[in-house]
């Protein structure tokens, strides 16, 4: 059983649970906040009456919730924004996001026992949804591990399981088609991809295995990179066996020899067999992953080549 981690969460500081925030900033303090820890946001403006009663109150509750809530003031006359896009049609508004996303709200004055009993049932929320968000990355840490030491159908259960908890989860997805992959049946991991929902079916994990399944596909007929070197190393203008050559590193895991046969070709004629070197360039960028140093450095030189 896929273990999703203990409830609870470990208590901010003091310091850092209350704090005024913006549209520019939203994304950061409540959005992406909220995966670890439950953020309230209090929308308010300095002409509001209740709002002034409302926000010590509020801040009261979120102090006393010992770290596992936040609170976000935002002044919706200086930031409409996200106030708007939460339809927020009059103030005092009070949101409690949760993972990314809004899980509760009220609008107008409450209580202070109501205050807290909102607040507590988001810290509570929030704290579940943060140990089973971090249960869920061990999982596919683990299973990552598993793939990389040869333990393939292990690695398939964990991703299958971590899928069945997130459906939408692109990277389970993706390590899921790479484990297909890894035991030789490609035709399941491309199946694998097309089931993708649609929220997630241009995520950059599931980009890169489907450039992965490409380079396979084309580098299974190669031919021998030894062989290939010395027909370059014969013919420098043999277009033709610098780019099997390309193909053949890429069969030997060896994506930087590859990059490197491809740059050459290109440097050499931009243009041959209607620009098959900057096509595989790119492909391998992103088989490779956005931020591979060996991607990032790969898409700087193509650049300067291009724009020389």
């Amino acid at each position: 059983m896929l273990n999703l981690g203990s409830k609870g969460a470990v208590p901010a500081p003091a310091a850092d649970v209350v704090k005024d925030g913006t549209d520019a900033s939203f994304m950061a303090d409540v959005v992406e906040a909220s995966k670890s820890v439950a953020v309230i946001v209090d929308f308010h403006a300095e002409w509001c009456g209740p709002c002034k009663t409302l926000g010590p109150a509020l801040e009261a509750a979120v102090r006393g919730a010992s770290g596992k809530a936040k609170l976000v003031k935002i002044d919706i006359d200086r930031n409409p924004q996200f106030a708007s896009q939460l339809r927020v049609q009059s103030i005092p508004a009070v949101f409690a996001f949760v993972n990314g996303r809004p899980v509760d709200a009220f609008m107008g004055a409450l209580p202070p026992s109501e205050i807290k009993a909102f607040v507590d049932r988001a810290a509570a929320e929030g704290g579940a949804g943060a140990a089973e968000a971090a249960g869920i990355e061990d999982a596919l840490d683990a299973a990552d591990l598993m793939l990389a030491e040869g333990a393939v159908a292990d690695a398939a259960d964990t991703f299958g399981a971590v899928l069945e908890a997130e459906p939408e989860n692109a990277r389970a997805l993706a390590g899921l088609a790479r484990a297909f992959a890894a035991a030789g049946r490609a035709d399941q991991a491309r199946a694998t991809l097309d089931s993708a929902p649609a929220a997630i079916a241009n995520d950059p994990a599931l980009v890169a295995v489907r450039a992965q399944l490409d380079l396979a596909d084309l580098a299974a007929g190669a031919g021998e990179a030894a062989d290939l070197r010395k027909k370059v190393e014969a013919n420098p203008g043999d277009h033709q066996a610098r780019y099997d050559l390309a193909l053949a590193l890429l069969a030997e895991d060896d994506a930087e020899g590859a990059i490197e046969a491809l740059l050459e070709l290109f440097r050499r004629d931009r243009e041959w067999n209607e620009g098959a070197a900057r096509s595989q360039l790119f492909k391998i960028f992103e088989s490779l992953g956005e931020k591979n140093p060996l991607a990032l450095k790969g898409r700087r030189r193509l650049s300067s080549m291009i724009f020389a």
